[in-house]
């Protein structure tokens, strides 16, 4: 097993040209970024009002094919408003999956509400479709007025969020279909996905509303930033005045409707996204490039290398292999990490965490067996 990490260890070297330390994903700046920044800081509009946050959330929405964006500090906060929109509150329910970054749940009990944590596909690492209509077959039923209401709690199932994981699509228009059915708003986590699509269409696009992230180690980043997509008009101009602290626009009065949110991107971190957008097509072309170099690696390995889905084209934002079992996936964290190749395994599931164990879950065999396997290897892109 030492042998294998170290093969590996050298390929990712090679890769990188370097034996100092490589991150698991480290931003590229190759544009406009300075140029645009000092812009900014010339105008003085440094904070939420400025050319560059309309120009940003006009660019991530003609990209992704939607009709509005709305742009927001971090990616946590766009999905917090994007199921306040949904109408997710303390007297709800949201389905999410147990396999995902923490965010995901939090913005749940931000609003209020609870998750219910349903297992994954193990080709996807996504929400599972058939897990879900299991789920809502055994679970669920409908009151009078059309909502879903899970039998054990008697509380309304208000909303669902599949992820998907490192930019490989779900399947999400089966989540769709049959969220649809059971009268439950879908709120995409695409903010690991942008650049990625199902089916032709672009993730973050299928359900009632999407969320990006631009966090630092996202395939372009502001430093931080969020989006929310939709082609819901009412939703976006409600999204874009609740993350403004619901100001009432006056010529000088400060006037508030209602209990908001200060979350509203600022214009100097829109700059920087204008700049990483001009140049996601090579972002996206280089990260596809990185991810078949591995392929090719990992080929007659027993250590799977996780490709795209069936009907998905992805951005392969951070690579990812599977061993065998836990025992050689701890072997090679710790040797990758101490040979300065930075390796990560996939995330704890939020089933297990402290603060959400008392949620109520599905079968969860799936994401058990991809949490003891799941490794994330060095994905910074390579420009040469």
């Amino acid at each position: 097993m030492i042998q294998k990490c170290k093969n590996i260890v050298e390929f990712i070297q090679e890769l990188y040209q370097t034996k100092e330390l490589i991150p698991l994903h480290e931003p590229r700046f190759l544009g406009n970024e300075k140029k645009y920044l000092n812009e900014v800081i010339d105008s003085t509009f440094i904070s939420s009002v400025g050319k560059f946050v309309n120009q940003f959330e006009n660019m991530v929405a003609e990209f992704v094919g939607s009709k509005y964006a709305v742009a927001t500090s971090n990616g946590t906060s766009a999905l917090h408003v994007a199921l306040k929109l949904a109408g997710v509150d303390e007297n709800s329910e949201v389905i999410t999956q147990p396999l995902t970054f923490v965010a995901t749940a939090n913005a749940i009990s931000y609003c209020g509400a609870k998750p219910i944590f349903v297992d994954v596909d193990i080709d996807t690492m996504g929400l599972s479709a058939t897990k879900l209509k299991e789920f809502l077959e055994e679970f669920s039923t409908k009151d009078e007025n059309g909502f879903c209401i899970n039998k054990t709690t008697k509380k309304i199932i208000k909303a669902c969020v599949p992820m998907h994981t490192f930019g490989h699509p779900c399947k999400i228009d089966e989540i769709v279909e049959i969220c649809d059915e059971y009268n439950i708003i879908v709120v995409e986590d695409a903010a690991e996905s942008l650049g990625s699509y199902y089916k032709g269409h672009h993730c973050g696009t299928f359900g009632k509303l999407g969320v990006f992230s631009f966090n630092g180690n996202k395939i372009i980043t502001c430093g931080g930033g969020g989006m929310i997509v939709t082609d819901d008009e009412v939703l976006a101009k409600r999204a874009k005045h609740i993350t403004t602290t619901a100001k009432v626009p006056h010529p000088y009065e400060y006037i508030h409707d209602e209990i908001a949110y200060n979350y509203r991107l600022t214009n100097l971190a829109a700059a920087v996204g204008v700049a990483q957008m001009q140049n996601l097509e090579i972002y996206i072309k280089k990260q596809r490039e990185l991810a078949a170099r591995y392929q090719s690696f990992f080929q007659n390995d027993d250590v799977e290398f996780v490709v795209e889905p069936k009907n998905s084209t992805s951005n392969y934002w951070l690579n990812a292999i599977v061993f065998q079992n836990k025992d050689e996936r701890d072997i090679f964290l710790k040797y990758t990490n101490d040979n300065n190749v930075m390796t990560r395994p996939i995330w704890r599931l939020m089933s297990r965490l402290e603060i959400y164990k008392d949620a109520q879950c599905g079968d969860l065999s799936n994401s058990l067996w991809l949490e003891e396997r799941v490794v994330n290897i060095s994905s910074s892109i390579i420009i040469k």
